[in-house]
């Protein structure tokens, strides 16, 4: 008699070619994200070769009843760490059954900006420091902190090892090797300041897969969170006072600012920012103004300002960027729950268009 996990784990490869495609996409509040799965005859490498498909939108706050039909458009594929083989992963966005993007599809317009010529000459990187905090599943308090209390202050947790400091590492380390599986370009871990809450990093990614990147990796550690019994919080101050919040700090260059002179290049992007900073504020996340205080190494949500390695400013240069004459420079105001869509492709629309 099998086992369940048997027939989980079981290889499809070895009795047909047929293989499972796991269709992702934004629901209605921005954040939630959906999926559901359909069947292929057999491997397809080209989204353009996916068939498009439909859902009920008005179960997703995304239609009426009486017109509730959204339809997915295949964008990007992974490779499918849970059931592996051959099955995948698809990023799609959503259009009315006319073509025309839904207000919620944030990908489609940050497509447009990054296919704009100027923007393509400049091949805009991002790494993306996605922070999160694992919590209890009933009573939504932070992994590790007594049950309505809490640990000792600050300090000792971030980067911490040991039983009294990491909280959730299993979680980490298996959403770590997913998405290196699943073919993200994630490039790092680690335990951030507030017990509890965690960083994975996302980059270099070019242009709007980036975004791709951020919201699959986001899927694959919901699943596993799941699979672990508790829940993955990307709010931006889950616990009020003296803890840290949950941001996406979002680096990033272009071609000019990589070559020589590139710090006169990073210097007027950021001069350009400052002009639109409170577009920006209302476009990187909801909740914002609980984390960016001022303190807890945020600047306050009404000022803008940049420094060389100061964590307490809007826009951060790195000492190795400013030694070079050329580099990065990284923006600290996203909110953990901000759409990377939005952000990565508001950043390349302010500084090269």
């Amino acid at each position: 008699m099998s086992l369940l996990s048997d027939l989980i784990n079981l290889n499809l490869s070895d009795s047909t070619e047929k293989l499972i495609a796991e269709y992702i996409w934004i629901g209605g509040s921005g954040m939630d994200i959906r999926s559901k799965a359909r069947t292929l005859s057999g491997p397809v490498n080209d989204p353009a070769k996916l068939p498009k498909w439909n859902y009920d939108g008005s179960s997703t706050g995304q239609a009426s009843g009486e017109d509730s039909e959204v339809i997915l458009y295949p964008q990007a594929i992974f490779r499918d760490p849970f059931r592996r083989g051959n099955n995948i992963l698809v990023m799609c966005d959503s259009y009315t059954p006319a073509g025309e993007p839904i207000p919620t599809n944030k990908r489609h317009r940050a497509a447009k900006i990054f296919s704009h010529p100027d923007v393509v000459a400049e091949e805009p990187w991002y790494g993306i420091e996605q922070e999160y905090t694992l919590l209890q599943k009933d009573s939504r308090w932070p992994m590790g902190w007594p049950t309505g209390g809490y640990p000792g202050p600050q300090g000792p947790y971030y980067c911490g090892i040991g039983a009294d400091k990491a909280f959730g590492r299993d979680i980490v380390d298996s959403h770590y090797k997913a998405c290196l599986f699943a073919g993200i370009n994630i490039s790092g871990i680690n335990g951030e300041v507030m017990p509890g809450q965690w960083e994975f990093q996302v980059g270099p990614a070019v242009g709007i897969s980036a975004g791709d990147e951020v919201w699959v990796a986001r899927y694959i550690l919901e699943r596993i969170t799941e699979i672990a019994g508790v829940v993955s919080s990307f709010d931006p101050k889950p616990i009020q006072g003296d803890w840290n919040g949950a941001g996406a700090h979002t680096n990033y260059s272009t071609k000019s600012m990589r070559n020589e002179g590139g710090y006169e290049v990073i210097k007027k992007a950021i001069e350009k920012l400052q002009l639109k900073h409170k577009e920006h504020i209302s476009a990187y996340g909801e909740g914002n103004e609980r984390r960016l205080t001022g303190k807890h190494e945020t600047a306050d949500i009404s000022t803008f300002k940049w420094g060389v390695a100061n964590r307490g400013a809007s826009v951060r240069v790195g000492r190795e960027t400013e030694k070079a004459g050329k580099g990065y420079f990284e923006d600290r105001r996203p909110a953990s729950n901000m759409d990377p869509y939005v952000v990565t492709s508001m950043i390349a629309e302010t500084t090269i268009l």
